[in-house]
């Protein structure tokens, strides 16, 4: 389910469909920003790296860090992932999260992360650094997808 938006010019912006906006997210190294809800009401952001697993999104956090105990507390989360670059594109994914303290699991993944973002001879050293007690491994199920390309054209 992807939304369509116009620009301030009139002018349509593309949206995405499905398949083109897990490629988006997947591309490079780009980053998320995740956007949780402190006990307050107010909102926190933080870059992350991840991975799809179908359409879901999958990072790690440290158990005591804002976002960990942000999600611990209340599932819902935004993760927005964008091209800074013209004609510029961004997708949101919002949905509610599950988190697992399960080691070899959260390995697996941690392992995974890492070799996107790190290359293939990191991955094993920073997945075994991300995959120790006091961290979570997080499962973020996707409830609504918006996807835009082409906002400057």
């Amino acid at each position: 389910m992807v939304a369509a938006g116009r620009h301030h010019n009139g002018r349509m912006a593309k949206s995405m469909i499905d398949g083109q906006w897990q490629q988006f997210v997947s591309y490079g190294t780009r980053t998320g920003k995740l956007a949780t809800t402190r006990a307050d009401g107010s909102p926190h952001v933080v870059p992350v790296c991840f991975l799809l697993d179908g359409d879901d999104v999958l990072f790690n956090t440290g158990k005591t860090s804002v976002k960990g105990r942000n999600l611990a507390r209340d599932g819902r989360a935004v993760l927005c992932v964008d091209d800074e670059n013209p004609p510029y594109a961004f997708v949101t994914l919002r949905g509610r999260a599950t988190i697992t303290e399960d080691l070899p699991e959260m390995r697996r993944w941690a392992i995974r992360i890492a070799e996107r973002y790190m290359g293939p001879d990191l991955a094993e050293a920073y997945g075994a650094r991300n995959a120790v007690p006091g961290e979570l491994l997080v499962r973020l199920t996707v409830e609504k997808v918006v996807g835009h390309t082409g906002i400057s054209d």
